[in-house]
């Protein structure tokens, strides 16, 4: 697979790029709703929610840190994790303003889908 050009794009474009692509995995998505479901850090607990092997979850909980969606804390000899509030800050900012263009167009938008479902 050929590497992906970042050359030339924002580094806030490219630091967005690197959040979505985390979270185009279903497992992280799932390890993103059972950090949702806890109200504290969860430690060792994904490994057996998850039909995945404990060096997998350990893959998928490392690029979900390096994305910044994901803190970890030590606890004794765990390693606990939770949601990272900053990371999820910047996703709701561009959905934001992805809304707020949608929403100024959004005439436009429903006459196009209307006039292509005649």
């Amino acid at each position: 697979m050929g590497i992906t050009k970042t050359i030339g794009f924002t580094k806030e474009t490219n630091d967005m790029a690197e959040v979505l692509k985390a979270l185009g995995h279903p497992a992280r998505l799932a390890i993103m709703q059972l950090l949702m479901k806890s109200n504290s850090c969860i430690c060792g607990d994904l490994v057996e929610e998850l039909p995945l092997a404990q060096s997998t979850v350990s893959k998928h909980l490392s690029e979900l840190k390096k994305a910044g969606l994901i803190k970890g804390t030590i606890t004794g000899k765990n390693l606990c994790y939770c949601i990272d509030e900053v990371g999820f800050e910047k996703i709701k900012y561009f959905f934001q303003n992805v809304t707020k263009h949608l929403d100024k167009n959004k005439t436009t938008l429903f006459q196009m889908f209307f006039e292509n479902i005649k």
